[in-house]
Formats: structure tokens, sequence, C-alpha cells
């Protein structure tokens, strides 16, 4: 597990330049670590701040261990959904960094509301990755508490989720828990087609009134399902901040490093009272939206290929052997850790009880209600009246 703040030492680092124009000749983003694994000892980014990373051999090696960890229980839920055994699921694939970067960032106290596709925030804040397997099995709402946590449920509706932490945020305020080193900070994930919901702008609103300790986290992973992103925007989503009087900023979505180190200042900035801001993690989207999502029918096969040339894990692959961080052991016994940890989920998903029917009523209200009770009885009624017959 990460947990250096940002400043530095220069093991293996290039002098520090401004902030670095993507492949594609996209505008502007922050990266601290290149697709070939070269360490930038920091950068200067458009808004004017220095962002840089202070982490140990063994935390540049936690950083690794939660990229592979992650990426295989996703694709072991994959696997269980295409065999059945989920009913639906939405991958992260390519997505690793901006989730584990941002994850890592975040304090104990802050507080994370997250999309359906949030695998590796969930972890980083150390839930059981077996919770939201319940969820798309159909066995339960998902069963992590948010207050213990400090992670919101899965928000299936697009956007929705945005408002929900700006709300909680503005209550952050009205509480005075922000204007200091241990104040509370909320950041909100989303895609980039989300941003063309109106609740997200709605959210942009609010939280630039009333100041609100926001971090607007935008995973930019170039598709709203089908529909790519000039689809959604003739500018670059981070600009989109300053037309709500917050400042935006993009970073190289697949460089866990500058993930970390700009989401660490915007939740510091919200902490101390410097209002929201909005992140746009520049990232791509591997697979599939989710498993009911056939890809290749709107991408071609030289833009996926590209973009692996960009992988999130191997380049922090790269730059630990290049610095004699890890060597062939410490990989070996990460693909192990992974390997057993993937197969101890399926067993555990494949071991889940089939919810009788009539549960799920149990938690629609904390103490019932007549109404609820009335609906009860109707429906077991109705599902009594088949025992014994031939449907």
């Amino acid at each position: 597990m990460a947990k250096g703040d940002p400043g530095g030492t220069t093991r293996g680092r290039r002098a520090a330049p401004r902030s670095r124009k993507s492949a594609a000749g996209d505008p502007e983003l922050v990266q601290l670590l290149t697709p070939e694994g070269e360490r930038i000892e920091s950068v200067t980014g458009p808004d004017g701040n220095e962002y840089r990373v202070d982490f140990t051999d063994e935390e540049y090696r936690g950083l690794y261990r939660d990229l592979v960890l992650v990426r295989k229980l996703d694709a072991e839920a994959t696997a269980l959904q295409r065999q059945g055994e989920l009913g639906i699921w939405a991958s992260l694939l390519g997505q690793e960094a901006a989730q584990v970067g941002s994850g890592r960032a975040l304090r104990t106290q802050d507080m994370a509301f997250p999309t359906y596709r949030e695998h590796g925030v969930l972890y980083c804040r150390g839930i059981d990755p077996i919770m939201p397997l319940g969820l798309f099995r159909g066995v339960d709402q998902g069963g992590w508490d948010p207050n213990e946590f400090k992670f919101n449920m899965y928000t299936i509706v697009i956007g929705a989720q945005t408002l929900h932490a700006t709300g909680y945020a503005m209550g952050i305020t009205m509480d005075g828990k922000t204007g200091t080193d241990d104040g509370e900070a909320v950041i909100a994930y989303f895609g980039d087609g989300a941003t063309s919901q109106g609740d997200v702008n709605e959210a942009f609103v609010w939280a630039g009134v009333f100041n609100a300790p926001m971090v607007f986290f935008c995973q930019n992973n170039q598709y709203a399902i089908s529909e790519p992103l000039e689809r959604q925007t003739r500018i670059p989503l981070y600009q989109r901040a300053a037309g709500f009087g917050f400042p935006g900023i993009r970073v190289d979505g697949n460089d866990v490093l500058a993930t970390y180190a700009v989401t660490r200042t915007a939740l510091d900035n919200a902490r101390h009272g410097q209002g929201p801001s909005l992140i746009e993690a520049y990232t791509y989207r591997m697979g599939a939206h989710t498993t009911s999502d056939d890809p290749t029918r709107y991408r071609i096969a030289s833009e996926v290929e590209a973009w692996q040339a960009k992988d999130p894990i191997a380049r922090v692959k790269a730059f630990l052997e290049k610095q004699q961080i890890a060597d062939a052991d410490f990989f070996a016994e990460v693909d192990e850790q992974a390997r057993r940890e993937s197969v101890h989920l399926r067993e555990r998903v494949l071991a889940m009880p089939n919810p009788e029917p009539v549960t799920m009523f149990d938690h629609v209200y904390p103490n019932g209600s007549p109404l609820l009770d009335e609906q009860r009885a109707q429906f077991s009624r109705y599902m009594e009246s088949f025992e014994g017959s031939a449907h």
C-alpha cells in the first residue's frame, strides 16, 4: 500500500518539465511515469502546481501489487459472468492506475462516491472484493457499510452519485469539518459519458456556488458505451470546470504516480476550504463497457493496440526493474498471490447461497412499514400458489 505524500527525492528521475503533450497530440496532461517506465522528478501543471511523489521502495512495490491484484480479481469476475455465475460485470481493465492512484490518495476521513466500476478504489478502501460480486450475482445489494469504509454503495444510475457527493460535501462544510490538515474531503467518480448528464452539471453548479470540499474525478476512458469522446464534448473535459468557477486538470490516467499526486493535491485543497476541482484522468477502457457490450462493433484493433503500449501495470514494472527496486522473485510472488486470491474469490462466489425471493423486502426500510408488510404478504401468497403445481 502506498502512503507517501507529494514531495521527493531524485532516484532515477529526469529533470522537471511542464506538463506533457499526450502521444495523440491532445492538450497537456500531468505525467510522472512514462509508458517506457521512465520516472520524471516533478511536473508543473497548467494550474501552476508542482506535482511530485516521494515513495519508499516498499511503497512503489505496494502500488505494483495493488495494480496486479485488482486486475486479476477483475478478470476473475469477468470469467465468472461469462460462465453464468454473475448477471453482469463492468470491468475496469485498463483503468487500474486511475483507480489505485486516486484510491491510495484518499485519507482515512475522506468519503468516496463510486459508479459501478470502481472496484480498484473499493479494494484500496479495504472492502472485501466479494462484496460487489454479491450485488451482480443478485444475492444482496452490495453489503458493505459506507460509514465504516467511507465508500458509498455502487450507483447504477449514471451521474446520480455526483449530486449525492455534493450534498455530503456541503454537509461537511456546515459541520465545520474543513479548514485544517485533519479536515474532510469528498471525491465523486464518473465517466466521460456522464458529463453529458444533467445530474453531473447540476452537481458542478452546487459545488461551485457553495464552495464544497469536492473532487470530481472523471475517468475519461474514451467511450460512453459505444459513443466516442468527440460525441460528448467540443473541448477537453477538464476545461469545463472553468465555466462553473473552479479549476480543472488533466492527468495521465494510466500513470499511477501522477494520478496519486494530482488527486492528493486536489483533496488537500478541498479539505482546507479551497473548494471543488475537476480531475480528468485520461485513460482507456481496454475491455467492454460491460459484459453485455461488444466493443468490436465500434472501435478498431489498432486503436486498442496503441493503448496497450501505455498499459498502466507494464510501465510500473519497467520502472521497478530499471531502478532495481524489484526482482523476478518479487514479480513471481505477486503473480502467485493474485492467482490464489482470484481462486479464493471464485470459490466464495460459487458458495453463495441463493436467497429466497421474499427476502427482497427485508432491507427496504430499517423498521419495515405496513405497506411493505402488505406487499410481502401478497408476494408470499403468489409464490405459494406455485407449490405442488406443474409450473
